[in-house]
């Protein structure tokens, strides 16, 4: 990942096409390619042929 301002967006943005592990509020975990987000931070995640879109209110933590 490269450098960034430390902003959620640019974080993101910094990490499109990584594989990332998402945890959300209930302790689901996804992991996967982020191929997309948008400014409410929802999140797209790519794994095998399996697309999974995530609503970001429910997102605690992405890691790399």
């Amino acid at each position: 990942m490269s450098e960034s301002s430390g902003r959620p967006l640019d974080v993101l943005e910094a990490s499109v096409g990584e594989q990332v592990t998402v945890r959300l509020k209930g302790g689901e975990e996804y992991d996967g390619e982020l191929t997309g987000y948008d400014q409410h931070m929802n999140l797209v995640l790519e794994r095998d042929d399996n697309t999974t879109i995530i609503r970001g209110d429910n997102v605690v933590s992405i890691t790399p």
